[in-house]
């Protein structure tokens, strides 16, 4: 683990802390994590803000019979909530099963099986970016898979430095080899599949 974090389950945590590193406006604010969880023929231009918020509060709920087994991480840096990282059962990803490209290029593999987990998004607050928040998260996902019964965890990175800001939710590459995980596709020029097999 990143040395200075503590990352817990986001079912374990408030809500406002969940929505203190989502922040106020931006991409993570508009999205409230809902892109790969739209459902067949749904867009966001469909549905409003305070549904995907309802939406993602209902994921990350403590009273919720799966939510310990199906939520993001949150992290903490002194206290203060920094980072989120999405990361459940590939199979909750409906969005993800539905893509062609990523992550199912040359990968001839069962979509649904929800022994293999999704790593999906990454959020650091504003004001604690290029602090190590992304690493501390992913290693920490890789544990929470784990301990969950998963027997893999992959992840969807970009490859260029020069990614656009809203591609980073996915993460870069090198967060995730820090992690341990390992590529088994690169299914575009600029995204990999990463993953690590328990």
């Amino acid at each position: 683990m990143t040395t200075g974090f503590s990352v817990v389950p986001a079912s374990e945590r408030s809500w406002a802390d969940l929505q203190t590193v989502l922040g106020t406006r931006g991409e993570p604010h508009r999205c409230q994590c809902q892109r790969y969880k739209l459902l067949p023929r749904e867009s966001f231009a469909g549905f409003p803000l305070e549904e995907r918020a309802a939406r993602l509060r209902s994921q990350t709920d403590p009273g919720r019979p799966e939510a310990d087994a199906t939520t993001g991480l949150l992290a903490y840096l002194d206290g203060e909530p920094v980072g989120w990282c999405a990361v459940e059962p590939r199979s909750a990803y409906g969005g993800l099963l539905r893509n062609n490209r990523v992550p199912w290029a040359d990968r001839d593999e069962d979509r649904t099986d929800a022994g293999v987990w999704a790593v999906t998004c990454f959020v650091t607050r504003v004001g604690f970016r290029r602090r190590g928040v992304s690493r501390a998260l992913a290693q920490a996902a890789v544990e929470f898979a784990r301990a969950r019964g998963a027997r893999a965890v992959e992840g969807y990175p970009m490859t260029a430095t020069n990614a656009l800001l809203t591609e980073l939710h996915v993460g870069v590459r090198q967060v995730f080899a820090d992690a341990g995980f390992t590529e088994v596709s690169h299914p575009t020029p600029r995204r990999v599949v990463m993953r690590v097999d328990f």
